[in-house]
């Protein structure tokens, strides 16, 4: 009786122990917010864990809108029920009409210069997108390719004097484990506005990235797009996992401060915001005959025979931590991340999961 009550115990302390924060050694006691500073940057001043940011900040009193912190915020450390917050401290001022320091717009989660061409250029389209989306069929100018003051025709009836986005169909992506079609990616080559509306509508070209091409798509131009790079850092959810798919690049391995493209979109439960841990997944290796080690595909012909007729004995490896990513934007099937903490490289095909620091603590690689 007296060892199930001390499980129990255990048990209701663990979610407890999950709030609880260490602190960085030779963390401040007080930052004043600068213009450049992310909430990343600020999280990583206090906490080893920057993703555990809102339990850092969550008992904040004073902010109704916690996402919000702006150049020339006094942060203060101070503790409550005997854990570490940051609390903000209210601006001084000289006189009722003028603040010490004039704010700037509020800090974003992540640097908006690696993340704005992202969320301003691109678009991943799921299949009713793609299918549905109005196209260049032409233009007024014999010419394979148009540009700035052109008039191209669109094969749909648009509002006249909207302002549109046009775009080129660029990669495919593809689920590495099902096969499924995830998205097409779409670039932006270039921004129009409606001359003309009817069964064949008129655009006249504005502003170019690209030549635009007879096939590229339009598609409305967003309002705030920017929007969603104030965001609060936090752990992807329990059982949450994937694969990096695609890089920015084109290339196999991601850095830090580079974009991952992952295989989990709002379908999937994905949100701007989520910090996922990302490892190396740990693969099987085989015994020869004479007793050594290789990979699957380096065992010689006659122990791929043999290992057809016998178990042979296999050994999984453990799995790598690489470092972490944050999501800034998603799309139905597919997601956008920025490296944010990067141990070793990030391949293409590396799996992904909730980050927890006791993992991260133990690997000292």
């Amino acid at each position: 009786m007296r060892i199930a009550i001390i499980m129990l115990a255990a048990l209701l302390s663990l979610p407890l122990a999950a709030d609880t924060l260490t602190l960085k050694p030779g963390h401040p006691q007080t930052y004043v917010v600068k213009k450049g500073d992310t909430l990343w940057d600020i999280s990583a001043l206090f906490l080893d864990d920057p993703w555990r940011w809102p339990t850092l900040w969550g008992a904040n009193p004073q902010i109704a809108n916690p996402h919000l912190i702006y150049p020339g915020d006094r942060l203060n450390l101070v503790y409550l029920d005997g854990q570490p917050r940051l609390v903000r401290k209210p601006m001084k001022r000289m006189s009722p009409q003028m603040d010490v320091q004039q704010k700037g717009g509020a800090i974003p989660a992540l640097p908006l210069s690696m993340i704005e061409p992202y969320l301003s250029f691109q678009q991943i389209l799921g299949e009713k997108a793609l299918a549905d989306t109005p196209q260049v069929i032409g233009g007024e100018r014999d010419a394979v390719r148009y540009a700035k003051g052109d008039v191209v025709f669109i094969n749909e009836r648009l509002p006249l004097g909207e302002k549109f986005g046009i775009y080129m169909l660029a990669r495919r992506f593809v689920d590495p484990d099902t096969k499924e079609f995830l998205g097409q990616e779409a670039l932006m080559t270039a921004t129009g506005r409606v001359i003309e509306s009817g069964t064949v509508s008129r655009i006249e070209l504005l502003s170019m990235r690209q030549e635009v091409k007879t096939g590229h798509r339009v598609m409305a131009l967003e309002d705030d797009l920017l929007l969603p790079a104030y965001m609060m850092p936090t752990a992807a959810p329990h059982g949450a996992d994937g694969r990096v798919i695609a890089s920015d690049a084109m290339v196999r391995e991601i850095g830090p401060l580079e974009v991952a493209i992952i295989n989990r979109g709002s379908e999937d439960g994905a949100a701007a915001g989520q910090v996922y841990a990302i490892s190396k997944e740990g693969t099987e290796v085989v015994e020869q005959g004479d007793g050594e080690f290789v990979q699957p595909e380096d065992r010689r012909a006659y122990d791929e025979m043999v290992a057809t007729l016998s178990d042979g004995r296999t050994i999984k490896q453990p799995e790598v931590y690489r470092g972490e990513l944050m999501l800034f934007k998603t799309y139905d099937r597919v997601s956008l991340g920025l490296i944010v903490n990067g141990r070793h490289p990030v391949r293409l095909l590396d799996v992904l999961s909730r980050p927890e620091p006791l993992v991260f603590g133990s690997d000292s690689d």
